[in-house]
């Protein structure tokens, strides 16, 4: 039996999921999603979940206004809490450069209606009590940043659009893809069969496999990346409030409360890459083998910066595939060459950006055109074939630069 859908949605992440619910808010309801495990599984339901409005480029901003602005709605209309936490972040400044680049951002701000500002060593104090303010000299302060649930926000995206008459089939596996000569997408999973015109894969570190079969090469692998929590310090249980996430270009490393303790998120000087001949086909929710070792480097300049981090033990140390695309952006647009067929892949910031995400593929699919232009996640900027060897070196290279002031045409 063969059925025919509006659209297909290929991964149920965060990423997936606010496609799916991006396209039922247009009022394309006749859709399906198709989720190999469970929702989440991946990497969505390990991630650290922080939400910025924090982007050199104004255009690619929006996508990090947009998901703040999705889960608080999709929380709103299916009642699932996404857990946002409303703390503020702080990007410190070490250099000049990185401070001039900062103060330029200002009117950006104040164009899109984002309260943001650029705070003197003098003022942090006030924000982050405990922090050392030694070698900074100022720090973006975006005040309605925070951080959600991971999980909370793509269920809350999920029952909004199951609500509206989207359907979500877990433990399907899409074992296969085609196109028909009639130019239809035909899907295989579990002995069913679904035909659309219009699909999105949005598989994270396995759309490169995925889309092998139908040989079209896309430069998206995986890279190892840890994220730590402490146990409790007294000092941040004694606070009256929830500190400010802090983006550290020396720790090279996002650090924010979790609990009464510190959650860090480190990018790591030397990273590693994970698994570019193929990703095992039994994995799902796994965690790969933390190296403590190989993060003291950033772990020590991270004491330095907190010092109370130092006097709290390590409660949980997470090690999971990060997926990420050779410059550094997310692949997100039609892939070129194959009418219907849709990339939503390459999130290393998935949390931050997969909400926008959603509403602009939907809003791109649904009505022909995208909402507004942003050449920097179109697919078609890799339709030269690139080499493994070429693209994970430069992968390696992003991910290894951390928060370091990028040039003002990038965010990260």
């Amino acid at each position: 039996m063969v059925e025919q859908v509006q659209a297909i949605v290929i991964g149920g992440g965060i990423v997936g999921c606010s496609i799916l619910y991006g396209l039922a808010e247009r009022g394309m309801t006749d859709t399906l999603l198709l989720e190999k495990n469970e929702l989440t599984s991946g990497s969505t339901w390990h991630a650290a979940g922080n939400c910025t409005h924090f982007g050199h480029d104004a255009e690619i901003t929006r996508l990090y206004v947009n998901s703040i602005r999705t889960y608080l709605r999709a929380q709103e209309e299916s009642g699932q809490s996404v857990g946002f936490h409303k703390t503020g972040s702080l990007r410190l400044a070490t250099t000049p450069d990185e401070l001039a680049s900062y103060e330029r951002l200002v009117p950006i701000y104040k164009k899109l209606g984002i309260p943001y500002q650029v705070v003197s060593p003098q003022q942090i104090p006030a924000l982050h009590p405990l922090m050392n303010c030694e070698g900074v000299l100022g720090a973006a302060h975006t005040p309605d940043d925070g951080h959600v649930d991971p999980t909370g926000a793509t269920m809350a995206m999920a029952q909004s659009a199951r609500a509206r008459g989207a359907r979500i089939l877990q433990q399907h596996p899409a074992d296969s893809i085609r196109r028909s000569a009639t130019g239809v997408w035909e899907v295989r999973s579990n002995d069913k069969v679904f035909t659309t015109t219009r699909l999105i894969v949005a598989t994270s570190f396995w759309a490169r496999e995925m889309l092998a079969q139908l040989d079209i090469d896309v430069p998206l692998y995986a890279l190892e990346h840890h994220e730590l929590v402490t146990e409790t310090h007294p000092d941040i249980a004694a606070l009256g409030f929830e500190l400010p996430t802090v983006r550290d270009p020396y720790v090279s490393g996002n650090v924010r409360q979790e609990g009464k303790g510190f959650l860090i998120g480190v990018y790591e000087k030397e990273p590693v890459a994970w698994n570019v001949d193929g990703i095992p086909p039994e994995f799902g929710r796994e965690l790969l083998v933390p190296d403590l070792e190989r993060l003291m480097p950033n772990l020590e300049r991270c004491m330095w910066r907190f010092p109370a981090f130092a006097q709290v033990g390590i409660k949980v140390a997470n090690n999971g595939p990060l997926c990420y695309a050779p410059d550094g952006f997310p692949m997100l647009g039609p892939v070129p060459g194959q009418e219907g067929l849709w990339l939503a892949s390459g999130f290393h910031v998935g949390i931050g950006t997969g909400g926008g995400a959603g509403q602009f593929l939907s809003e791109w699919i649904a009505t022909g055109k995208p909402p507004y232009r942003l050449a920097c996640v179109d697919p078609a900027r890799f339709a030269a074939p690139m080499d493994t060897q070429t693209a994970v070196s430069s992968i390696l290279g992003h991910y290894a630069a951390g928060y370091a002031t990028p040039p003002m045409d990038v965010a990260i």
